[in-house]
């Protein structure tokens, strides 16, 4: 297996090349530039590499463990943590008030795909952890935020998700987790929740759960859902958090992949807890955190596909195997074949668009957040809601498919632990189902996103397009990506007011559809930019942007003919023929 290498040449040329990152801090009153960044990124991808991708494939072939009531995570993960917080990692992008570094988006996200890429089960320790964060400090009160929020923040404690149910997995109007008043304005939690990525572990410090849970007198439906944190350990008369709190490990998950995080079945025994947010509007506030998510799942299924690109190309450059195009020599590198050619250009084209696309999205949560203006902030926000469902969906949608075919061109050597493909594989399948499926993302983008603003949310994202697209004449991924738009555009009107069924039989194929055009943004973009100059990079950028032009983006028109086909094919056979 290769050494893990940072994309720190192409991080580097996104900053100060293709998404005015120098401008884009001054709009926001940030006083980081694009050699600061680069800087910052070129640390953490020393650490991703050295420190983590070390432990990914023992962590895979340990796991973690439930030995009594503790887990263990596999040697090693727990130093790891240590070290990472230690190193500030945890609070990169955290707001300083409560202890944060209070540095741009990007390089948070971009931190993310480099963790996916090293080790994939380490990087949700503080991915749930962030989105708890801003969960707490978007909806809970001043005394849990000064409570919880600055140990969290800065790693020494963690955080956990808590929603889904055995009986109760997308449609949580079905919980039935029950939170009862206490007289001192506490919560007794009492139910089962199964999945809990982070539930446990051994690391030390407290595990801050964020569990929804009905109150007693809650009404029915999502209507009736409320958001509590409760912690594993509650604070002692000294005020250090040494009592154990009444939750419980009943068991670790048996997964295909990510075998070293701790997915827990959790048990809350009446544990204590305190409201987060207003009653009954737990679903809102838990939001927060799961929007925060559905970007930090995309960028993993971004991470797993660049990590697998790396060790395809490589065996790909010493694999000798067959005679080349002219039969003159035997054997050829397989690098040499064109089906070798054609699966590591498909990984590359989505890598790199992906990873520009990322960044662009990532400027703009910082635009909602900071921007002084309240209508950029508006207008930054709705584009970030509109790009979520695209970037969780999209990102590990192609990202599997990336997995795969690196696997693929491994032949048999793919399929057995040695050379470390076949995990990746098994990890990157799960970011297509957690934090709402893909399906739902799909359904949300088509159902709920498009009609934001009677439709000018999307429509001005298709401007923003279309003004890049012109400015780029001749090129032939601009043009490519002109037609694809204007099918997007026309397919995107035929959908308005469509009813549930036709939604969903074209959600799928949208997404994908609208992932294509948007990665063909990014492309002509990095194609303009790389038209300044012949080095090796600009060269490669002009070529890959050439290939994703003549061979992905013809994709459009096979799913703008599906998605005109209507739900008829789809809804036809009865459903007791299944």
């Amino acid at each position: 297996m290769f050494n893990y290498i940072p994309p720190i040449d192409d991080y580097r040329f996104l900053l100060t090349e293709v998404l005015g990152f120098d401008r884009a801090m001054a709009d926001i009153g940030k006083e980081v530039d694009a050699d600061l960044a680069a800087a910052v990124l070129e640390e953490a991808g020393r650490m991703c590499a050295e420190r983590l991708h070390p432990l990914n494939r023992h962590g895979d072939e340990e796991g973690s463990r439930l030995v009594g009531d503790k887990v263990e995570t596999p040697a090693g993960f727990a130093e790891a943590w240590r070290d990472f917080a230690a190193a500030g990692w945890a609070s990169l992008s955290a707001a300083p008030e409560h202890g944060g570094q209070g540095l741009p988006f990007i390089l948070q996200l971009w931190l993310d795909e480099m963790m996916a890429a090293a080790n994939l089960s380490f990087g949700l320790f503080p991915g749930l952890t962030r989105g708890a964060c801003e969960a707490i400090a978007a909806h809970a009160d001043q005394a849990l935020k000064a409570t919880y929020l600055p140990p969290m923040v800065s790693g020494e404690w963690t955080g956990a998700m808590a929603l889904t149910e055995s009986g109760a997995g997308t449609d949580l109007a079905l919980l039935k987790t029950k939170a009862v008043p206490q007289q001192d304005g506490s919560y007794q939690v009492t139910g089962q929740k199964i999945f809990i990525s982070s539930g446990d572990h051994d690391f030390g410090g407290n595990i801050v759960h964020l569990v929804l849970a009905r109150l007693p007198d809650a009404p029915a439906g999502v209507k009736g859902i409320s958001l509590f944190l409760v912690p594993k350990f509650l604070p002692d008369a000294d005020g250090g958090f040494t009592v154990r709190n009444a939750l419980s490990v009943g068991a670790l998950e048996k997964k295909m992949g990510i075998h070293a995080q701790p997915t827990c079945v959790m048990n809350y025994d009446g544990a204590t807890g305190w409201l987060v947010g207003e009653a009954n509007r737990g679903l809102a506030a838990m939001f927060t955190m799961m929007n925060a998510e559905r970007l930090m799942v995309g960028i993993q299924g971004l991470g797993i596909a660049g990590a697998a690109y790396q060790q395809a190309s490589g065996y790909a450059k010493e694999r000798l195997q067959g005679r080349s195009a002219d039969g003159a020599r035997n054997p050829v590198a397989i690098i040499e074949h064109a089906d070798v050619r054609r699966m590591l250009l498909n990984i590359r084209a989505f890598v790199e668009a992906g990873r520009a696309l990322a960044g662009w999205t990532a400027l703009q949560l910082d635009r909602a957040h900071h921007h002084p203006d309240a209508s950029e902030r508006a207008r930054a926000d709705a584009l970030v809601a509109l790009l979520t469902p695209v970037v969780k969906a999209g990102f590990t949608d192609f990202g599997f498919e990336s997995a795969v075919q690196a696997q693929q061109v491994f032949g048999g050597h793919g399929y057995i632990r040695e050379w470390g493909m076949e995990q990746y594989v098994r990890d990157a399948r799960i970011a297509q189902i957690y934090e709402g499926t893909n399906g739902v993302q799909a359904m949300d983008l088509v159902g709920r996103k498009l009609p934001l603003a009677d439709g000018a949310v999307v429509e001005g994202f298709f401007d923003l397009i279309a003004a890049d697209l012109a400015a780029a004449e001749g090129l032939a991924i601009a043009e490519r990506t002109r037609e694809a738009l204007a099918l997007l555009r026309a397919t995107t009107a035929s959908l308005r007011g469509a009813g549930i069924d036709a939604a969903g039989a074209a959600a799928v194929d949208y997404l994908r559809f609208f992932a294509l055009v948007a990665m063909g943004w990014m492309w002509t973009r990095m194609a303009v930019a790389a038209q300044e100059t012949d080095s090796p990079l600009h060269e490669a950028k002009r070529a890959v942007a050439d290939y994703f032009a003549a061979r992905m983006l013809p994709q459009s028109q096979g799913l703008a003919a599906s998605i005109a086909s209507g739900e008829g094919s789809i809804m036809a056979l009865a459903a007791d023929a299944f």
